[in-house]
């Protein structure tokens, strides 16, 4: 390691010496990343405890760091070594942007995706170019530039700002999904009309448009056969060893990235976006770890670039576009964005204010403020002017979208009732056949339920049952966002480990403020205390601790069936206890649910019963007598008998 010489010895330095010696600091390229790195990673943690869009506060950090303000980060200094980290942090983020797409979820709403990002693209791209040359007085050269580069929005601002509104889900598919795909298009548009640009014949439209249709598409087939490559490696048992699976997936897709490239330019980025669909659809073992470390490493890689990005930018520049480059962003937010989910919606089954709200949203994120700076360079370089009020237009757009869209849209989407309602369904942790036959009750009675579990193949089993189900390590707060467990009625805790189901209970109660959370207990295993219960306001499922494998392995074997009973007290030798201590008997049936006005309750310590209260429970078969028998003589009657005993008194005339 280099160690810059300050003096020699017995020689006290002078305060130009530490001048020197500071300034050779601040232009040394290894600091200048590591100063970024840690700037940028300190800013992401400020706005997650604010609640504000980590773009605003990265932003400002780059401004704040850069040469306008302190002088600490120059990125010219990077030469070459900024765009290469610019090309492997994009290709990251929008392969770990393509991973979270599902084809089941994108499916219902393919047909407005599709048009948004072939459709839309066109309408934002003229949309762009207009603004800028009536507004602003540009050429058309510069207009259309400018026109391509706003295409994008981006994963890396739609993303979070969707977790913290919780608007419908539907809605939030469209956009987290245009979010994805159309930075890989809008990056091949931009750079094709740069070419042109630069081009001394200039090309023809029809040859443009093949140019960016044969990019597209050769990125797409090199990223489909990436793609199939690593999900077929990931998916062979032990060929990578324990441990290898994350880092090795990351060295493919910069491969990748980099092969694409070197093929046909900017085709790298459709690649590793195809890659990461195809993967994160393959169903692998890995997928749910290797969906935290991508996700890890986009924090990572956004933290660093934006700040690198935003110190490259002089406040002058930007200060130079005055109200007309105001009005320029203004048009696209409050005109074209309008015009193109208008177009793009026709037909859809989307509502009128789920159109407005996607209408309102369209932050522009980490591609649109690369390709800008790539721009500016490439302009510079071949002696035409404009690249550097291109740059500072884009870092406009960036920086009031991200602000009055981020900020806004919570009040938004309040106003226009697409926000999701809060405390409504449920999130199972733990998919054991017990936890599905409560998840089908609760479904049953009107309740919308996620589970979460780490098995893949009880996922795919829940899935099949036609439950929403997330795959992973639920500890992670990354699938604790995804499960939107803000957002939830309750939440229960089912897996086999009552460590992990507290854990998880209370991280549901004190992070998320689930209003209500329960815990399955083992019976004669639990090292979960009622102190500690009481303290985290935890309940206890089913009331008491079970034998909950012996549950599960009946409903497996069709020797457990759900049956539904009501309260009626008549003739009740003693009261109608079901849940406390031992006077259960859990030998002959479990009790899951107690239906009562409408209003569903899961059977825990605290649930009374009362007269007129339906209750589901899970009846052992092959001791199906004992258990109707104790029942009835606790004053329940099965709701068969109920029910028919209210049809012969009303047809009795």
């Amino acid at each position: 390691m280099r160690v810059p010489r300050t003096g020699t010895p017995g020689h006290t330095p002078r305060e130009s010496d530490i001048g020197m010696a500071t300034s050779g600091l601040q232009h040394d390229p290894a600091l200048i990343v590591a100063v970024a790195l840690a700037s940028g990673m300190v800013a992401q943690a400020a706005a997650r405890h604010l609640r504000v869009p980590g773009i605003v506060l990265l932003l400002a950090t780059g401004v704040l760091l850069g040469p306008d303000v302190l002088g600490l980060i120059h990125p010219q200094d990077l030469g070459g070594t900024l765009h290469t980290l610019v090309g492997f942090a994009v290709a990251i983020i929008l392969f770990e942007g393509g991973l979270n797409l599902e084809f089941k979820k994108i499916r219902r709403q393919a047909s407005s995706i599709r048009r948004l990002i072939s459709v839309g693209a066109v309408i934002t791209a003229v949309g762009g170019s207009l603004a800028a040359h009536l507004l602003l007085g540009w050429d058309w050269t510069q207009s259309i530039l400018f026109g391509t580069l706003v295409i994008v929005t981006g994963p890396t601002v739609i993303n979070p700002l969707l977790r913290r509104l919780r608007v419908h889900r539907q809605v939030a598919t469209i956009l987290e999904a245009e979010g994805v795909l159309i930075d890989a298009i809008g990056a091949v548009v931009a750079v094709v009309a740069l070419e042109v640009a630069l081009s001394p014949a200039g090309s023809s439209l029809a040859d443009s448009s093949l140019d960016v249709l044969t990019r597209l598409a050769l990125g797409i087939l090199m990223g489909a056969a990436g793609g199939l490559v690593i999900a077929g490696l990931l998916r062979i048992h032990r060929l990578l060893p324990e441990g290898l699976e994350n880092v090795f997936t990351l060295s493919m897709v910069l491969a990748l990235f980099q092969i694409a490239d070197a093929f046909v330019q900017e085709s790298g980025i459709v690649a590793v976006t195809t890659a990461g669909i195809l993967v994160g659809n393959s169903k692998t073992q890995a997928l749910r770890d290797l969906r935290e470390f991508k996700e890890q490493l986009t924090v990572l890689f956004i933290a660093l670039l934006f700040v690198l990005l935003a110190a490259d930018v002089r406040l002058g520049e930007v200060a130079q576009m005055g109200w007309p480059g105001m009005g320029t962003v203004l048009a696209l937010m409050l005109l074209v964005r309008p015009l193109n989910v208008l177009v793009c919606t026709a037909g859809s089954d989307l509502n009128t204010r789920e159109k407005l709200f996607l209408s309102w949203v369209a932050p522009r994120g980490i591609v649109a403020a690369a390709v800008a700076s790539l721009f500016a360079e490439r302009l510079t370089a071949a002696g035409m002017a404009g690249g550097h009020e291109l740059r500072a237009l884009v870092f406009l757009v960036i920086g009031v979208t991200v602000l009055v869209q981020g900020l806004s849209g919570a009040a938004v989407a309040k106003l226009l009732r697409v926000r999701r309602p809060s405390d409504s369904g449920y999130t199972i942790l733990g998919a054991s056949d017990l936890s599905l036959c409560i998840g089908e009750l609760l479904r049953e009675a009107g309740q919308e339920v996620l589970f979460l579990d780490s098995n893949p193949a009880i996922c795919r089993t829940a899935e099949d049952r036609g439950f929403r189900v997330l795959y992973g390590n639920a500890l992670s707060d990354t699938l604790a966002q995804r499960a939107e467990l803000d957002g939830r009625a309750g939440c229960l805790c089912t897996t086999s480990n009552d460590g992990v189901n507290f854990i998880f209970a209370k991280k549901a109660r004190e992070e998320f403020k689930v209003p209500r959370v329960w815990v399955a207990l083992r019976r004669g295993h639990t090292s979960v205390t009622p102190e500690a219960l009481a303290e985290n306001k935890v309940h206890v499922l089913f009331g008491t601790p079970r034998r909950l494998d012996l549950w599960s392995l009946r409903l497996e074997r069709k020797l457990a069936a759900p049956a539904e009973w009501v309260l009626t007290n008549e003739e009740a030798k003693d009261p109608p206890v079901l849940a406390k201590g031992e006077e259960g008997p859990e030998h002959l049936f479990l009790p899951l649910i107690v239906q009562r006005d409408k209003k569903t309750m899961i059977m825990d310590e605290s649930v009374e019963p009362e007269q007129g209260d339906h209750l589901v429970v899970l009846i052992y078969l092959e001791r199906q007598e004992e258990a109707d028998r104790w029942l009835r003589e606790h004053g329940w009657i099965p709701f068969e008998e109920v029910a028919a005993k209210e049809e012969t008194a009303t047809s009795v005339p």
